[in-house]
């Protein structure tokens, strides 16, 4: 079964919409804040976010609507990539409540081949969209990815 693309596959200006989206619940924002340590209260006590919150109820950590919205990208952007070299400008555009859906769709920005010609690095821009179709995070970034020349490990080297 074939799981992302190859350099040639990608075209300047192609918007791919990444599917299918993805439900936070309450059970996501309180591992995620445990695991990352982040021990602010307006991802984890109601009372507060109710009383002390522009929006009076939780939001839901920033890294992880990054690491959801991203992680949708990976089978059509970065699935067979070789490496991922860099994620630049983050932009928190608007909060994110536990219960949203997020989507995400990408514009491939650029193309550029390498000199050893069986790879190429592809940068998209990756819009991440609540269920209202309100945009809640924007974010650009490079991977770099093999051609369809490209050697690779050997006959069996990949599950079937």
């Amino acid at each position: 079964m074939a799981y992302g693309r190859y350099f040639e596959e990608f075209t300047v200006g192609e918007v791919l919409r990444h599917w299918p989206g993805r439900t936070i619940n309450e059970a996501d924002c309180t591992w995620f804040a445990l695991l990352t340590m982040n021990q602010h209260p307006v991802h984890s006590d109601a009372h507060y976010a109710a009383t002390h919150t522009q929006h009076g109820q939780r939001l839901v950590l920033g890294p992880l609507v990054f690491s959801i919205g991203i992680g949708m990208t990976v089978a059509d952007v970065s699935g067979k990539a070789i490496a991922n070299l860099e994620i630049e400008k983050i932009t928190h555009e608007a909060p994110t409540f536990i219960g949203d859906t997020l989507y995400s769709e990408s514009t491939v920005l650029e193309t550029r081949e390498s000199k050893q010609g069986d790879r190429g690095t592809v940068t998209v821009q990756t819009r991440v969209s609540n269920q209202r179709g309100e945009r809640v995070m924007t974010f650009k970034r490079t991977a770099l990815l093999p051609k369809k020349n490209h050697a690779t490990l050997g006959e069996g080297a990949y599950p079937a």
